[in-house]
């Protein structure tokens, strides 16, 4: 993985930008000032070790540059077919394969390609910038544009930090939303004028012009809205196999030592075993807590005891968080509240020691159904009763008055089922922010909300369209790139998202049964034991915080200073 940024100012700086970013690639910095337009990169070197695999990357003719942070999986037969139509390679990069490709292709190249993945082409035949970010945004993309001056970078941190003339203002809407969603949704980001290109989008800025003259979505998901079964069981889980097999193969290529993490979950369990199968020598990486209903650790000892995987595993108590608190100003440069973000990064720190590539379980509860949420809105559609579930997932001790939940709509429930709720009520919170009364709360989820599915494919579509990009995928990338650690999510890849969505609601979650197709297909390697336990999730102990106040109590604090 690696830290790209660029700018049309030359006045910014540009080497301050880039090098606040060098723990996204320790191995090396470029930075190329053409006469319209620098480039910049800091290198993780993961394929071809060799210089020739150094960014920018510039065509024999030097009219077209690109900078690019991720991984292409299967790049290689997209080099032969290149190779055969007469292209040269100074590398076996895949940087080097997307620019050939784009000069065959043009911005058709991006359907070509499955990865994750930022980058900038710089077109000079054009006097264009084309920015692309995968389709469900497994890697970052930030860009700044006021209406002349345009720039971009892998992180918040590298914009403003290069912008060196401009002086940020908060965005109220901004922190509005985090207080409602936990994180900053896309494409808003904490400052105005400063925003993140949305998944599966491509954008193009036109550099005499100096105007954003595209910004369009590249990919579409289509989804199946059936929900009684219409295949054989025995024939999904042989497609589903095949397909996990190959995602893993691809992800587990690298000139650097690879490994996995293991929670002890159905996601990264599978995802281990596919992998150790491949390479006996795989590591695995797993912690858990000193308090036993937050450790599962000894499911992932369980699979490794089994399968003689070699584990690497610590627990951690309540000291080693002391130290973690105030980097998460650092690692994500907005308000996130994700807690799980201080033990991923500590098991991303423990990994590093032997490994530069780990391989996630991460995705699997947005394309194959494992939210209790998503079980919970097919609950209360299917019975129109209050249940259990329901009332656990939206009651909290941060609610204070009960509420009706059997009336509330989909969007409000889902909203306040994975929300801190203020102590302020909402109107005074609105007028301390100066949010206007008619702002919908709701737009992030509005917009990705398709009522006609059925109940949970409606919800797991919402999850990879907000909540996966907007938490789960930043929360891994910010902490694991902070020790220079490369992450990817075999789940996440284009062939098993679509296989998950082609087929029917009864198909992928047969009798309602979460993730019931995945767990039927490993029942046999992975066991009932693991696959059929009630869902953890990587979580920590409230108590392991070594402050009083939540992050959100924090900023609000933080906020209202100005007002006395």
């Amino acid at each position: 993985m690696c830290g790209i940024l660029g700018g049309n100012n030359r006045k910014w700086d540009y080497e301050k930008g880039i090098e606040c970013m060098h723990h996204r690639g320790p191995d090396g910095t470029g930075i190329e000032h053409l006469s319209d337009f620098t480039l910049a990169f800091s290198r993780l070197a993961v394929m071809d070790l060799s210089q020739n695999a150094m960014q920018p990357m510039f065509s024999y003719d030097y009219q077209v540059g690109i900078v690019f942070n991720g991984e292409i999986y299967g790049y290689q037969k997209l080099r032969e077919q290149l190779i055969k139509k007469g292209y040269k390679f100074r590398s076996t990069s895949d940087t080097e394969v997307i620019l050939n490709a784009y000069l065959q292709w043009g911005e058709k190249f991006i359907t070509k390609v499955d990865g994750m993945f930022g980058m900038a082409i710089y077109d000079r035949r054009e006097g264009a910038v084309k920015l692309f970010r995968d389709r469900v945004g497994i890697k970052p993309l930030y860009y700044y544009y006021d209406g002349i001056n345009f720039g971009f970078a892998s992180e918040l941190k590298g914009i403003v930090n290069m912008c060196n003339t401009v002086s940020f203002e908060i965005d109220n809407t901004a922190v509005y939303d985090y207080l409602n969603y936990l994180y900053i949704p896309d494409p808003k980001t904490y400052y105005k004028n400063v925003y993140k290109l949305l998944p599966g989008h491509r954008m193009i800025f036109d550099i005499k012009s100096r105007r954003i003259v595209k910004d369009a979505s590249y990919w579409k998901l289509n989804i199946n809205t059936n929900q009684a079964s219409q295949r054989r069981q025995e024939d999904l889980i042989e497609e589903l196999r095949y397909l996990i097999k190959e995602s893993v193969r691809s992800q587990m290529i690298a000139d650097v030592p690879v490994g996995t993490f293991l929670s002890g979950g159905v996601d990264s369990s599978i995802i281990t075993y596919e992998g150790h199968q491949m390479n006996p020598q795989l590591e695995s990486f797993s912690m858990g807590f000193d308090q036993t209903n937050y450790n599962e650790l000894k499911y992932a000892h369980e699979l490794s005891e089994q399968y003689s995987i070699n584990m690497n595993s610590k627990i951690f108590n309540h000291g080693i968080f002391r130290n973690c608190y105030e980097k998460i100003k650092v690692w994500y440069d907005e308000p996130f509240a994700d807690t799980s973000a201080y033990p991923t990064y500590l098991v991303s720190d423990m990994a590093r020691h032997k490994v530069t590539v780990v391989l996630t379980g991460d995705g699997g509860d947005e394309v194959f159904g494992g939210y209790p949420r998503q079980k919970a809105i097919w609950q209360k559609e299917k019975e129109r009763t209050p249940d259990n579930l329901l009332i656990s997932w939206i009651y909290s001790k941060w609610m204070k008055n009960k509420v009706d939940y059997h009336w509330l709509d989909d969007l409000t429930f889902l909203l306040r089922s994975n929300c801190w709720l203020p102590k302020l009520n909402d109107k005074e919170l609105r007028r301390r922010l100066g949010i206007d009364k008619d702002y919908d709360m709701f737009w992030a989820l509005r917009k990705h909300y398709i009522k006609d599915l059925p109940p949970m494919t409606r919800v797991q579509y919402l999850d990879i369209k907000t909540y996966l990009p907007g938490d789960i995928l930043t929360k891994v990338d910010r902490v694991s790139m902070a020790v220079s650690l490369e992450t990817r999510v075999p789940f996440l890849s284009k062939e098993l998202i679509e296989f998950s969505f082609s087929i029917s609601e009864e198909d992928r979650l047969p009798k309602g049964e979460q993730k019931g197709l995945l767990k039927k297909a490993y029942e046999r390697e992975i066991g009932s034991k693991i696959l059929y336990r009630k869902k953890m999730g990587f979580s920590m102990p409230l108590n392991f915080f070594a402050v009083d106040k939540s992050p959100q109590e924090q900023l609000l604090e933080d906020l209202w200073k100005g007002e006395k």
